[in-house]
């Protein structure tokens, strides 16, 4: 069965639950809702008490609380010098991030260990299943109600202690429900994470097929004139560039600097910045893949001098972002298009155009291809923002066929690209159905509003 297919079925099979045919009544707690009768409401504190003990890292192995639970630190994880000063953590405790900005990050420990300070540890008191709180405390509506609960001084960053959480009325159905909503949960969402994970592989062998088919077309080793019956291949000769290896005859090999021209952006001041109206600067932030993007817009609202009339950009225009070149879904290369006009361009971000007669989709491809991203990774600068720069696009170097040729490919790339495209769309919207649906069912069942069988 396709990948695809499996995921469906998958949904299909987790959907297929009903509402409670208990009777209900009103639990008095806003983001409980309605709660089975037989069900009580209760405090945090009535089922945890609080762990603060102070452990180093060099006793107890650093712990990450994440998103996924509690995970042995991540490499990527921000540290400190202050190792000594951590909080210990041990086997069943249940670890909650208490700063806003870190929603959702919770989950029962499966090591002894030490985490970051920030994070609130607590002991399961006995009489209830530890499972079952820690699927109420995943919801969205719990998160929303615990760092409701907590103080700061801006409004984005709220931190809850333990001697507000503990004051959270949270709902206590008798413990053989408690049992059976876990292992239910466990094993429903279980499959759900199964299906989005294969979903997920699937969406990375689209992109990875989409990227081995750029390279073939742009390099000449996937024909297209040689494809019509009864013609035969055009006979194949060294590039001379060991990570694009043979090329048809006829095709030259050369640096695109003989090719493009490039303007980098305008170095304009922060403080000429305006939020609200004028001609949109187009800043590394707007250039994504495939496609500007403009949910974050900064305006000039002066008259456009002779200085800067170079900076518009045209429909068609080539955009590369210089900073963050690639990023997970690709390269942030895109063309302009009527839409997006008018906006200027801004430093850090440069547009291309030909010098010559040439099918600039060609180049957009070799620029969106892997071959790009693996010839220049090397060379990128930054440490926090890795980046490059117009001069090493313009020494780049690419393989180009006769004008037709390079038509021929092209449109044969939109054509196939854009299918491929719709395929990753597909399965990103499964992925999305897929987590709401999760969402769903995990807060409707730990608060008694689906049926458990």
């Amino acid at each position: 069965m396709a990948r695809g297919k499996v995921a469906a079925t998958a949904f299909a099979k987790a959907t297929a639950v009903k509402k409670s045919a208990k009777a209900m009544k009103p639990s008095g707690v806003a983001w409980l809702g309605d709660i089975p009768e037989g069900w009580e409401v209760d405090l945090i504190g009535s089922f945890y008490s609080q762990r603060s003990e102070k452990v180093s890292d060099r006793d107890y192995p650093p712990l990450s609380v994440t998103m996924k639970g509690v995970l042995p630190q991540l490499a990527t994880v921000a540290k400190t010098d202050d190792g000594d000063n951590r909080k210990l953590v041990k086997k069943g405790d249940f670890a909650i991030n208490s700063r806003s900005d870190r929603r959702g990050s919770c989950g029962i420990s499966e090591y002894d260990g030490s985490v970051s300070l920030i994070n609130t540890i607590l002991m399961p008191r006995g009489g209830m299943e530890p499972r079952y709180y820690n699927w109420l405390f995943h919801t969205d509506v719990f998160a929303d109600e615990f760092y409701k609960w907590g103080h700061g001084i801006v409004d984005d960053l709220w931190t809850t202690r333990w001697s507000e959480m503990k004051r959270i009325q949270i709902v206590r159905p008798p413990l053989p429900e408690q049992r059976a909503i876990a292992d239910y949960l466990d094993e429903k969402c279980g499959a759900i994470d199964a299906a989005i994970a294969e979903t997920k592989k699937g969406i990375e062998e689209y992109k990875a097929w989409k990227k081995s088919l750029i390279f073939e077309a742009v390099t000449g080793k996937r024909r297209f004139n040689a494809e019509k019956r009864g013609e035969e291949a055009e006979k194949m000769k060294p590039s001379g560039i060991p990570w694009i290896g043979e090329i048809p005859e006829g095709w030259r090999v050369m640096r695109l600097k003989h090719l493009i021209g490039i303007l980098p952006g305008y170095a304009f001041k922060s403080e000429d910045f305006n939020f609200s109206n004028g001609i949109r600067l187009l800043r590394g932030i707007n250039v994504g893949v495939d496609s500007l993007r403009w949910d974050e817009c900064v305006y000039w609202d002066r008259v456009i001098s002779e200085d800067l009339d170079r900076y518009q950009i045209q429909a068609g225009d080539l955009i590369v972002g210089l900073d963050r070149p690639w990023i997970e879904e690709g390269t942030r290369v895109c063309f302009a298009k009527k839409e997006d006009l008018p906006c200027l361009l801004v430093q850090r971000v440069c547009r291309i155009r030909t010098l010559g007669e040439m099918d600039l989709r060609i180049i957009n491809y070799w620029l969106s291809s892997e071959a790009f991203e693996r010839a220049l990774a090397c060379d990128t600068t930054g440490v926090s923002v890795p980046h490059i720069s117009p001069y090493q696009i313009m020494e780049f170097r690419i393989t180009l066929p006769s004008l037709p040729e390079q038509r021929a490919i092209a449109d044969y790339l939109d054509k196939k690209c854009a299918a491929i495209d719709a395929m990753v769309v597909e399965k990103e919207a499964l992925i999305a159905d897929l987590e709401a649906y999760k969402k769903s069912l995990i807060y409707e069942t730990v608060t008694g509003k689906r049926e458990v069988a």
